[in-house]
């Protein structure tokens, strides 16, 4: 096994004091998922070390779109405030027996990161440590203050996701336990937490309205002939949506526009049908950097979640985005949409009253009022006022 790469003599800001540790539950490479965009944010205060989850040759063929990830260096320095650390392990880390040698990798590769960052001779307690996932990746490392950050309710898709539902309460259980503080994204988790005596602060999803501020104006992406007004769903496909809700918009002629991977076994035949129609648009995966130029393509976003207890308890990070462009939204019911309290957002359950909000969404003028009034409200849940609030509960201003 390689050892990590010796960082520039300018390493991170601060001191080892002013450090904190995010274990996060998603990668930083491919689409920026939640632990992303609020590390992004968080550095502001605060230099920030991001550790991924462990990653092995098998992550690689699941998930080609992370490129040659597992030939970087395992330490990186993204920027004075921010670096990012990978640990190889084997494959089938996850499977019984396995999976509790996985922790005692991360924790011993964490801390010599930290120590190739600040230095080995100091053992000054970090600043805090969060972690979005269950593992006890963190508790080895001596930190002021730590917060388990709930960012989806793995108990409730447990099945969905093909995971333990046993093990994931076992884990779950010693996660709260060991933290200070508890952060959920969502109500429905809350929720479930306030049942079992835990107290929990909501800081939900939020949305990076600087990336969408001049969508207007980004070049027109190749290989979308559509005609216009466009519907458009950007995000993973997987079991979390719903495709009879797209199908019955599609069913009533407009155009679709998707932009997005799909899950491998995700409805295989139907879901191909479905796009050989000659008025939706697949294009696939496509790098963050040029969501707004399809962005600019589209009328009115979709959010169209399947109902069940795993997308009850989610918030997603679309519909937000949908709104910092400028755009329309109808989506699913979901516990997110409502906490919102916005009547920019256009909600309905079944296939037929969905195809109908499309359909009543796409006949309103995107005048620039309510361009600026679709934007104004995205500002109010920016991912920097979640990592201000966030910084909050760690006790921690900017350093």
């Amino acid at each position: 096994m390689r050892k990590l790469m010796s960082p520039p003599s300018s390493a991170l800001d601060g001191a080892r004091s002013d450090l904190v540790v995010y274990f996060s539950g998603s990668r930083w490479d491919g689409p920026p998922g939640h632990d992303r965009h609020m590390v992004e944010a968080l550095s502001r205060f605060r230099p920030v070390l991001f550790v991924e989850p462990p990653v092995s040759a098998l992550t690689r063929l699941k998930r080609p779109e992370l490129g040659g990830l597992l030939d970087q260096p395992r330490l990186r320095v993204l920027g004075p405030r921010l670096a990012h650390l990978v640990t190889p392990v084997v494959p089938g880390y996850s499977r019984p027996g396995l999976h509790r040698l996985v922790p005692l990798i991360v924790r011993r590769a964490t801390r010599q990161a930290v120590d190739r960052l600040y230095g080995s001779a100091s053992r000054e307690p970090v600043a805090a440590v969060i972690s979005s996932r269950f593992e006890d990746s963190g508790s080895a490392l001596p930190a002021r203050r730590r917060l388990f950050y709930a960012t989806d309710d793995l108990v409730a898709g447990a099945e969905m996701l093909g995971l333990p539902r046993n093990r994931l309460l076992r884990e779950e259980a010693r996660s709260l336990h060991r933290a200070d503080t508890v952060a959920v994204v969502s109500t429905a988790i809350q929720e479930r937490y306030a049942r079992n005596g835990v107290v929990a602060e909501l800081i939900p999803n939020g949305c990076r309205p600087d990336v969408y501020a001049d969508v207007d104006e980004a070049p027109v992406p190749a290989g979308v002939a559509l005609t216009g007004p466009v519907v458009g769903l950007l995000g993973h496909i997987n079991d979390r949506i719903d495709l009879s809700l797209l199908e019955a918009v599609a069913d009533t002629g407009s155009s679709m526009l998707i932009v997005g991977p799909v899950a491998p076994g995700y409805h295989a035949e139907r879901f191909a049908a479905f796009t050989e129609r000659p008025n939706v648009c697949w294009v696939g995966p496509k790098p963050y950097v040029e969501m707004p130029s399809f962005l600019r393509l589209i009328d009115v976003g979709l959010t169209p979640y399947a109902d069940n207890a795993f997308n009850r308890a989610s918030f997603p990070l679309k519909t937000l985005e949908y709104l910092a462009a400028g755009r329309g939204v109808v989506a699913t019911p979901l516990p997110a949409i409502t906490w919102l309290g916005t009547d920019l957002v256009s909600t309905a359950s079944t296939p037929a009253e969905f195809a109908a909000r499309v359909q009543a969404a796409l006949a309103v003028p995107r005048t620039e009022e309510l361009a600026a009034r679709r934007r104004a409200f995205a500002r109010e849940h920016g991912w920097d006022r979640r990592a201000e609030r966030l910084a909050e509960l760690l006790e921690v201003g900017a350093a």
